[in-house]
């Protein structure tokens, strides 16, 4: 398994990429197959003494012949970051064996399709709406509310995938949505937690 520790503001010493290595056999006891090929570290130092509380960020990406599985964290330096970040990579790799365990033993989990099919559109609605604050111009763009500007672009490569796929994919990720296009139907869907472990799911229907 590669180990590739990067540093954004800062220099990464040979005693901290020693350290990560250390810290990374913690997971080692969820790869029995030895499909992880290569674990991404990017660590980042904040400068702004207004932010000293998370200072220090760890971001941490997993390769593999699956899906990646991502963790982050912040704290006020980068030992603390990256054991916060290596616990959010342990409970994530936990879930998904205990979710494989679950999948190919005797009992099978609720289909998602089925726990999300009864969402009332009405309250997705109320849920997405929001109190509509005024609205300013910065450049182009309109942006509400008084709140800094944030412009971030990516472009993912996709396969078509079950829904049932791209919630397991969300929860190796850590986000509170996830972006898939949807293997029956071929619409762009977008899977997300509401609230405890309920999930809704929002379908396009792309017209020319």
């Amino acid at each position: 398994m590669e180990i590739v520790v990067n540093g954004r503001n800062s220099e990464i010493s040979e005693r901290f990429r020693e350290h990560v290595e250390e810290k990374l056999l913690r997971i080692g006891k969820y790869d029995t197959r030895q499909k992880i090929h290569r674990v991404e570290v990017e660590v980042t130092h904040e400068k702004n003494p207004r932010q000293h509380d998370t200072a220090a960020r760890v971001e941490m990406t997993l390769r593999s012949r699956g899906p990646a599985v991502r963790a982050e964290a912040a704290s006020t330096d980068q030992h603390s970051a990256l054991d916060a970040a290596i616990d959010k990579l342990e409970s994530r790799l936990r879930r998904a064996v205990d979710r494989n365990r679950i999948h190919h033993g005797q009992r099978g989990p609720t289909s998602l399709g089925s726990a999300t099919a009864d969402l009332p559109l009405e309250e997705l609605a109320d849920e997405l709406r929001d109190d509509d604050p005024p609205t300013t111009k910065a450049g182009p763009i309109d942006v509400q509310g008084d709140c800094p500007l944030v412009v971030r672009e990516k472009t993912h490569q996709a396969q078509a995938m079950t829904l049932e796929q791209a919630m397991y994919e969300m929860e190796l990720v850590g986000h509170d949505f996830y972006l898939f296009l949807e293997k029956d139907s071929m619409r762009p869907s977008v899977v997300y937690l509401r609230r405890a472990y309920d999930y809704g799911v929002i379908h396009l229907d792309v017209t020319t």
